[in-house]
């Protein structure tokens, strides 16, 4: 199947990645985790939500799954420096996964499913691989918006949103991903529906996000496909980059972004 993401994984795209953690990312799943679960982390990149699951299910193990090996030597390496033991990670498509049917308590997909050109198909895999009775816990963003207003990043959204189509993903899908897990074969029944959100306006917060997002528009394979591919140019990204930096210099400015969540019961 083709990929379709739009960026690679720089150390500014795991810098975003590694902040994530159930508390933060997945609150909506935290009560239905328990210690002796078995759990898939599709599209785990840097492995940060992946290790945090394993901490959670000290009688169970977890598998981070990533379709390329890039970011998979420094979450293992991670583990090892955490003290995590239960947890594995391999290289594989989330549109055909290596494992059998019904093997896992739950599978979990965070921001994965709107970079994917089959999304039903995706859905499919998942469900196929969790248990019956188990759980498919997907988020995916939803809507955006910032203060104050600005150009910069006003461009960064279209030109990012702009790649994501041409190149067959789903931008911001959050609010109709119940939708694909209903095509996939799950009951609307056994659908359940909730928002979450992130918000970064303190400085600290503002100098994770806006710092990475600066980054990644002056040296990733966001900007490098921007350029090659012809979404943007040089001084687009040069806008783009001077809007982050500006966003992390103001003290009243706020960035939101809504993600819609959905658990499925198999």
């Amino acid at each position: 199947m083709p990929k379709v993401y739009t960026t690679d994984h720089s150390t500014s795209v795991l810098e975003t990645h590694s902040w994530r953690t159930l508390s933060n990312s997945a609150p909506y799943l935290l009560p239905y985790i328990q210690p002796d679960l078995q759990i898939l982390d599709v599209g785990c990149g840097p492995g940060s939500m992946t290790i945090n699951f394993a901490k959670h299910v000290p009688r169970g193990h977890v598998t981070g799954v990533e379709y390329v090996p890039e970011p998979l030597e420094g979450a293992r390496d991670l583990a090892a420096l955490e003290g995590v033991s239960n947890i594995s990670f391999l290289v594989g498509d989330i549109h055909d996964l290596p494992f059998p049917d019904n093997t896992f308590d739950i599978v979990h997909a965070h921001q994965v499913v709107q970079h994917i050109a089959d999304p039903v198909r995706a859905f499919q895999e998942m469900r196929r691989v969790v248990k019956q009775g188990g759980i498919v816990a997907v988020r995916e963003s939803a809507s955006l918006t910032w203060y104050p207003e600005s150009e910069g990043i006003a461009a960064w959204r279209e030109v990012a949103e702009r790649m994501q189509r041409a190149k067959g993903g789903n931008p911001h899908p959050g609010r109709f991903i119940h939708i694909w897990a209903k095509e996939a074969g799950f009951l609307r029944e056994s659908i359940k529906k909730t928002a979450g959100s992130w918000c970064f306006s303190n400085l600290e917060e503002r100098k994770y996000w806006g710092g990475s997002m600066e980054k990644r528009a002056r040296s990733s394979g966001f900007a490098a496909t921007a350029i090659e591919e012809g979404f943007a140019t040089q001084e687009d990204l040069e806008k783009i980059a001077m809007g982050w930096r500006a966003f992390v210099e103001d003290e009243d400015a706020w960035f939101g972004l809504l993600h819609g969540e959905i658990l499925c019961w198999k």
